[in-house]
């Protein structure tokens, strides 16, 4: 009965793992850029929480998936309590990123 149990959770587990956000266009460029919580650890003047990512020392917040889309944003490993990197696709536009691909890196 113990093993069911165990393999149960591991199952359940699993299926929360995050998933990347839409897929890659291989014409292209990929950047691995650093992403958060933009007013808890990019200071942005937004208030609330909200995913963000910084290109060329400047944070922009993100469009097409957000913050709990990747998991737990407040877990010691989430984006209100780290700064992580992550596989983006996407370009600038009014002051948004507006990710059509996006991966968060372990």
């Amino acid at each position: 009965m113990k093993n069911y149990l165990v393999a149960f959770l591991l199952l359940s587990f699993a299926s929360m793992a995050q998933k990347p956000f839409g897929k890659i266009n291989p014409s292209l460029p990929v950047d691995t850029l650093a992403a958060s919580c933009g007013s808890c650890n990019f200071k942005m003047a937004k208030k609330g929480c909200f995913l963000a990512v910084k290109k060329d020392d400047i944070a922009y917040e993100v469009k097409g998936t957000g913050l709990d889309d990747h998991g737990d944003a407040h877990a010691a490993d989430g984006f209100c309590m780290a700064v992580r990197k992550a596989r983006v696709q996407g370009k600038v536009e009014n002051g948004f990123f507006v990710a059509t691909y996006f991966e968060l890196l372990k």
